[in-house]
């Protein structure tokens, strides 16, 4: 299974930084809102989206 979160929902949840890290990227790296990023059901479950 893979999990689709943009980087809005991401910050909305609060975990922003921590798929920032899963796909190596820092704060000076540019994002919209709306990217999308890809989750393997192992990093959907690291960061609590799926039981």
């Amino acid at each position: 299974m893979k999990v689709i979160i943009t980087q809005e929902e991401a910050v909305e949840k609060g975990i922003w930084s921590e798929v920032m890290g899963m796909f190596g990227m820092d704060d000076e790296d540019e994002v919209w809102p709306a990217e999308e990023f890809i989750l393997t059901e192992e990093q959907a479950r690291k960061l609590k989206l799926i039981p």
